[in-house]
């Protein structure tokens, strides 16, 4: 009779597996998937073709390519977020009054640029940095003020 493998009776191997699991970037099936969902939301709003639905995919993505960003994974500056909220307000303001759900070229094209990071950002970063920015979004969404990854963590930058 074979004998098993010494680590498959520890009892921390699943722990340790899950933990290596978080250090490696998500399955690609898994981040095509969603980076598909974004590109099709840039897609109808830069059309006229969106949907409320569709903003507000725009809007988290915009959010969590942030959110990666400032855990050390992808670029994405404060000024170039600023102005994609910008954009995006005033794509929700236009769908409210007239139902149009749109990005003008300038906004689609900032728009491009962070979706293209997200992208990147789904295909290298690890696993923890993408639940980590997940969970702020979550708390975000909830209505916690926003704090920055180091103030989460009790630090501060000087």
């Amino acid at each position: 009779m074979p004998k098993t493998l010494p680590f498959a009776r520890h009892p921390n191997s699943p722990r340790a597996r899950r933990a290596k699991t978080m250090l490696l970037p998500m399955p690609r099936a898994t981040a095509d998937e969603l980076a598909l969902r974004v590109h099709l939301a840039l897609a109808t709003m830069r059309t006229g073709a969106g949907s409320v639905r569709d903003a507000q995919t725009l809007t988290q993505t915009m959010i969590l390519t942030g959110f990666i960003a400032e855990a050390g994974y992808g670029a994405a500056t404060y000024e170039q977020l600023v102005v994609a909220e910008a954009a995006i307000s005033a794509a929700f303001d236009r769908g409210r009054d007239t139902g149009e759900w749109r990005l003008d070229e300038g906004a689609a094209s900032q728009f491009a640029a962070i979706v293209t990071t997200y992208d990147e950002q789904l295909r290298r970063a690890p696993l923890w940095a993408v639940a980590e920015a997940s969970e702020r979004l979550d708390r975000f969404q909830a209505g916690e003020p926003y704090q920055r990854a180091d103030q989460q963590a009790g630090l501060s930058r000087h």
